[in-house]
């Protein structure tokens, strides 16, 4: 009996292109399988033609984006014909090219293998694949290519996993609007990104400079392609010279052939850069919010280059098992940091046929080596004399800017939901122990802190140092005037201490190009940062890349406390680690802050059952 199999990809153009490395590899160890293809309308061309599949059954993923639409009687009756096509399908196999993020995804999957019937019931396991019968573990995003994950997935079924190119459907020939007899270098560019996530699109002013840049010094013909969605328009009309207007006007199969044809592909993380990738050309792609070690180009054979300004926020969408920011910040730095230059300097190496392969660019990630985790997040197992003598060395060195978090229960328990936050204490360079709870949570785990390193400690003590040393400071943040006001008592109490800067702002995304260039041209080694969190750690992250400081610190109500405009508690009261209850006491506003000193009691007491139920 013939062996009938059904993969599941309900996914965006993007997607598809990359489940097609997997779909050869199942066709070439099963050529005599029925293979059918359950995907959306407007990503089903691209297996047309391709002989990987023998059936392509459609359906709209959006129908059950979540729990409301199963009310819908309209999204009832389609999902009751999908169940109906399903069953009558008779796949004894049902392979699911998906990450089951979330819980109400998984059910909504499990109800397609319900409906199909299939014994066999294969994909990635991250603990909500209950309705699995054969699975590989799920690593999250990033942790192997998504085309990766799909090949490993077959692999099941006894297909070669080993890397293979993406192949899709393409038509040659001149679609309307194409003139004849293009000059070489050709280049196509992309200004768009599809309409999942807008985030990932770079300005459409820098997509022109860059054209009409390749257009000066190379005589490259520049051809715009995309949907009247995208920002092709806006790009031609900001271009000097004129290009060859394709928006609009091709197909997805005579897409691909105008991209194979081209010397160059130019555009961002979007289904059509990875029609590019599979159709051969040289590929530059920016990357931004998204995950480049998720879906950067697929290009085993040939060369494509990443081009990122790798802020320590990015990626800040789909990271390990989350969706996280799939529309990006409000401040979009991490796209705005991509130069024109940079692009241009990527696409001169690939015209140039100089060999580089497929590359990324990540953000440096530092060895730590006395570090623990509670509820998931770093603690760096650090005293004030350590942390002294690290920003020291980080000085002397001057490599690169470096990001220290202030981490305490309210951190941890904003962190918890916050995945933008999480990331960004997850990759910071020193999180130091800046509250008692840490340490009581340290000890209930079986692990050691040496001692409390507060923010509002730090900022004096490092200070103090300053003085010696010569390392000068900046103080960013708090309201107009306090700032200040803490410098002029820091110098008073440390003669000599050079505070080079002073400014309140705001953690607006239209003020930092502004407060950044400020900040640089003071010179400073040291960056306090006043804005509160986790606002304050966000505006560092997606700025660090372009700080010309060798460190750069979150540090609350520090300036409040060193102007005298907020008293501390009393040093006994510090000792005992009961901080918190004399700002509660005085700001009863708190309180609603401060329930979240019981949920990280809570979830330590829990974390502590499951690691002794695991250890016994």
């Amino acid at each position: 009996m013939t062996e009938r199999i059904l993969i599941v990809q309900l996914a965006d153009i993007g997607d598809l292109v990359l489940s097609t490395p997997a779909l050869d590899a199942l066709r070439e160890s099963y050529p005599d399988a029925h293979i059918a293809l359950l995907t959306t309308a407007h990503s089903a061309p691209i297996v047309e033609n391709t002989g990987f599949v023998d059936a392509v059954i459609t359906f709209d993923k959006h129908t059950f984006d979540s729990p409301k639409a199963l009310t819908k009687p309209r999204n009832l009756r389609q999902a009751m014909a999908l169940a109906r096509t399903l069953r009558r399908g008779q796949y004894d196999t049902i392979v699911f090219f998906h990450h089951f993020t979330t819980r109400f995804g998984a059910l909504k999957f499990a109800a397609l293998a319900w409906s199909a019937g299939s014994k066999r019931r294969i994909g990635l396991d991250n603990g909500n694949g209950f309705f699995l019968t054969d699975s590989i573990p799920d690593d999250g995003f990033g942790a192997k290519h998504q085309a990766q994950y799909w090949l490993d997935l077959v692999a099941l079924l006894r297909a070669d996993d080993s890397a293979r190119p993406a192949k899709i459907n393409i038509k040659a020939g001149d679609p309307p609007g194409r003139p004849y007899n293009i000059s070489s270098p050709t280049v196509v560019i992309h200004a768009g990104s599809g309409g999942y996530s807008l985030a990932r699109r770079w300005d459409a002013a820098s997509f022109a400079a860059v054209a009409d840049r390749l257009h000066a010094e190379h005589n490259a013909q520049i051809i715009l392609v995309g949907t009247d969605d995208d920002d092709g328009a806006q790009v031609k009309t900001l271009m000097q010279h004129e290009p060859v207007d394709l928006i609009g006007k091709t197909t997805l199969a005579e897409l691909a052939g105008i991209i194979a044809e081209a010397d160059l592909f130019i555009g961002v993380d979007s289904g059509v850069m990875h029609i590019a990738a599979a159709v051969g050309t040289p590929v530059v792609a920016i990357f931004g919010p998204s995950n480049p070690d998720a879906w950067r180009p697929w290009a085993p054979n040939s060369a494509a280059l990443v081009i990122r300004s790798a802020p320590e926020c990015s990626p800040c969408s789909y990271v390990r098992h989350t969706v996280g920011l799939r529309d990006g910040c409000p401040a979009r730095t991490c796209m705005r940091m991509v130069t024109v230059q940079q692009v241009v300097a990527a696409a001169q190496n690939l015209l140039n046929e100089q060999p580089v392969g497929a590359q990324r660019a990540v953000p440096f990630v530092p060895q730590h080596h006395n570090r623990i985790h509670i509820l998931g997040l770093p603690v760096d197992a650090i005293t004030y004399d350590e942390w002294l003598k690290r920003i020291g060395s980080w000085i002397q060195e001057r490599e690169r800017p470096h990001h220290v978090c202030t981490i305490n229960p309210e951190f941890t328990m904003i962190a918890q939901r916050d995945v933008n936050f999480f990331n960004i204490l997850s990759r910071a360079d020193l999180c130091v122990p800046d509250g008692v709870g840490l340490l009581w949570a340290a000890k209930r785990l079986g692990q050691h802190l040496p001692q409390r390193v507060t923010g509002s400690d730090g900022v004096p003590i490092i200070a103090e140092h300053a003085a010696r040393e010569g390392w000068r400071l900046f103080f960013l943040g708090a309201a107009p005037g306090v700032a200040t006001k803490a410098a002029e008592i820091l110098r008073e109490r440390h003669p000599g201490l050079q505070i080079v800067g002073t400014h309140s702002g705001s953690p607006a995304p239209d003020e930092e190009d502004a407060i950044v260039a400020m900040v640089n041209a003071s010179e400073a080694d040291i960056l306090f940062v006043a804005f509160g969190a986790p606002v304050q750690d966000k505006w560092i992250a997606r700025n660090l890349p372009r700080l010309r400081v060798s460190m750069a610190m979150g540090v609350g109500g520090a300036f409040d406390f060193i102007a005298g405009v907020v008293p501390r508690a009393p040093l006994w009261m510090r000792r005992m680690g009961v901080e918190w209850l004399f700002r509660l006491l005085r700001q009863p506003w708190r309180a609603r802050r401060m329930l979240r000193l019981p949920r990280f009691v809570f979830a330590v007491w829990r974390q502590t059952l499951t690691k002794k139920h695991i250890s016994g």
